[in-house]
């Protein structure tokens, strides 16, 4: 299959699953007093978002059941032991909990546009803001208790998803830790990323799992599929931000690289000797010409930077779908695999 046939299929299937996510987060998540802040808990998800967490969710189920895809009420899932469950309610409590960390983080790190919109503590304020992100946080272990599965799955899930949410609060701590160091090496970076980011597409792949039922070895590998996935899935948005045009990107291109942010690729290039906070002449990203990050990004080749994230991500995107080993070997298990490629293959 063509790199292009392959690309098609896969945002096909993410943009079909999409639209089962919509629909459900508003019967999930719907309207409630106080108004304004039930308008801000849906204002993120509302701006857009490619669902590529509960399109995993979807996948898995769909898998782990071996049924043709939309052949069957994703509002009452066949489980592996009789027991029927709301497989969409689950998969909202993953992209809810997505939406949480993304307000959260746009507070803390004083980000003014989060997908091409005022953020959230923008668009309203600050303290609604850290509402409505605390009122998403419950509100997902609301949606993931009341699944209709087998209570001991959906118990096993819950402490998945809460685990999953101690982790993401570690790798935070560690990212604002790491700002004020100069000697932090790829693979803490690396882990501070599977902590901070894979770690929800490891949950999203195995809460399924988790609530269908499935034994110990099924549901590690498929956390790990989703885990290893998830950190090639962020090495390849760093990459994203140095290699592809500004107006492709939807912001401007090298913004990381000026405004200091630590990648896996200028971490390399620091321990090549290269003088990352002087690689571009602008204190902001709308100072920056696209002359001075292709100067930037060819000291970067040159050092061996941007071949090291390249070649880290493959290794990642590879070992995690040795994970999919335990799934049958079906359509929607390919898909998973296509997916994994297409993470670290995309240009946007």
């Amino acid at each position: 299959m063509s790199q292009d046939a392959m690309e098609k299929r896969v945002l096909d299937a993410v943009r079909q699953r999409r639209q089962l996510v919509n629909e459900a987060v508003d019967e999930d998540l719907p309207m409630a007093e106080p108004d304004r802040l039930y308008e801000a808990t849906r204002y993120i998800i509302e701006a857009g978002g490619k669902r590529l967490r509960p399109t995993i969710a979807l996948l898995v189920a769909e898998s782990l059941a071996d049924l043709e895809p939309f052949s069957v009420d994703y509002r009452s899932f066949p489980s592996l032991d009789d027991w029927e469950f709301d497989l969409l309610r689950a998969a909202v409590s993953v992209e809810v909990i997505q939406s949480f960390t993304l307000i959260h983080d746009d507070i803390m790190d004083q980000d003014d546009l989060r997908r091409g919109v005022p953020a959230v503590h923008v668009e309203y304020d600050t303290e609604t803001a850290i509402l409505a992100g605390d009122t998403l946080y419950s509100k997902a272990f609301e949606m993931i208790s009341d699944t209709g599965a087998n209570p001991a799955n959906e118990v096993d899930a819950m402490h998945l998803l809460a685990s999953t949410c101690t982790r993401i609060c570690e790798g935070q701590s560690l990212d604002v830790a790491y700002e004020n160091r100069t000697d932090v090496g790829p693979e803490e970076y690396l882990e501070m990323v599977r902590l901070k980011t894979a770690v929800l597409f490891g949950a999203s792949a195995a809460i399924p799992a988790n609530l269908m039922g499935a034994d110990d070895e099924v549901v590690e590998g498929l956390h790990q599929y989703g885990t290893d996935v998830g950190r090639a899935f962020q090495i390849q948005d760093d990459l994203l931000d140095l290699t592809t045009p500004s107006e492709q990107l939807g912001k401007q291109r090298g913004s990381d690289l000026v405004e200091g942010k630590e990648t896996m690729v200028t971490l390399h290039a620091r321990q090549q000797g290269v003088d990352v906070d002087n690689l571009v002449d602008a204190d902001t990203p709308e100072e920056v010409t696209e002359t001075a990050i292709e100067e930037a990004v060819g000291v970067l080749e040159e050092v061996g930077s941007i071949e090291f994230a390249r070649s880290r991500a493959q290794e990642l995107a590879e070992q995690g779908r040795s994970g999919l080993e335990v799934l049958p070997d079906n359509e929607p298990r390919a898909l998973l695999d296509d997916l994994a490629e297409y993470l670290i293959a995309r240009n946007y």
